[in-house]
């Protein structure tokens, strides 16, 4: 982004230089020859007007253009800043979760039942802490054009049932659902569907509340298979939901944020998602909430 902006920023600057060298040729042209008609004269004037008016709007806009790109950039700065912070915290809070409870069972005489929802406690951290890193490495190679795609043939819903249990039996989920058509036959990179699928599921989990209830349904319409997360939580709000699949994108900032996260996660869903020729959209659900859909062309 800062290159494009210095590349034009370069580019009006060599054009300011070229029209005011051709405005002084003629300038010099007009002193000159004393011999020139009125006729002449005010026509090559009237040209010089015309040709100031054209350049002052293309320099306006020019000027707008560059103002705009340095509010990007600010504001990608900022989303990086804050992910730097974020992801600082987010690498310590399992690390240091997972010392615990390995400590508690090492120091304290527990009984089975105790010993293992502690176990299942550190299991949850150390799958988020995964998940985790495998987004910042995604991003890493999103980001120098080194992500390869392996497409194969699988079913869809087979994929989407295990994720579910996943989530069911690790993180204790009760409050996902689901509404799954059978044998969806679908020719994608498995991996990166699932990696989608876990970052919206995790999104919505993160985002819609306790009492929310999510619903995972995947379908066949015509020559495209569509599946989709939807809670009946608070939803995105209205001013990030055009950057809402921008990389780092979170809402607030890290002193007044309270949920965690890198802001890499939907980044991240959408570009898999355009790697394996399909669409992913946001909207908001009715009577509230967020649905995040994905459309795959076979």
């Amino acid at each position: 982004m800062k290159r494009n902006t210095a590349i034009f920023f370069y580019v009006l600057g060599g054009y300011v230089l070229l029209q005011f060298t051709w405005w002084a040729y003629h300038l010099i042209q007009l002193t000159k020859n004393n011999d020139l008609a009125t006729n002449d004269v005010s026509r090559k004037t009237f040209m010089i007007l015309g040709e100031g008016m054209v350049f002052f709007i293309i320099i306006l806009l020019g000027l707008w253009q560059i103002r705009k790109s340095i509010k990007r950039e600010l504001k990608f700065s900022e989303r990086q800043r804050n992910f730097l912070l974020s992801v600082t915290h987010e690498l310590k809070t399992p690390l240091a979760s997972n010392k615990l409870f390995l400590q508690t069972i090492q120091k304290r005489d527990l009984d089975e039942n105790k010993r293992n929802e502690l176990l299942e406690k550190a299991i949850s951290e150390n799958v988020r802490l995964e998940n985790m890193i495998d987004n910042i490495l995604n991003a890493a190679r999103l980001e120098h054009k080194t992500m390869y795609i392996n497409r194969e043939k699988f079913n869809l819903d087979d994929l989407l049932n295990k994720i579910i249990e996943r989530f069911q039996r690790i993180y204790s989920v009760s409050n996902l659902k689901k509404d799954i058509e059978a044998d969806l036959g679908i020719i994608a990179d498995s991996a990166m569907l699932e990696t989608v699928i876990v970052n919206l599921v995790e999104n919505a989990l993160k985002y819609a509340g306790e009492n929310a209830e999510i619903l995972v349904s995947a379908k066949k319409v015509q020559d495209k298979v569509i599946f989709s997360v939807a809670d009946n939580g608070l939803g995105v709000q209205k001013s990030i939901q055009k950057d809402v699949f921008e990389k780092f994108m979170r809402s607030g900032n890290e002193e007044t944020r309270t949920k965690k996260g890198t802001g890499l996660g939907l980044y991240i869903s959408r570009e898999f998602v355009h790697l394996n020729r399909g669409t992913i959209t946001y909207r908001d659900n009715q009577p509230k909430g967020a649905i995040f859909e994905v459309s795959l062309q076979q």
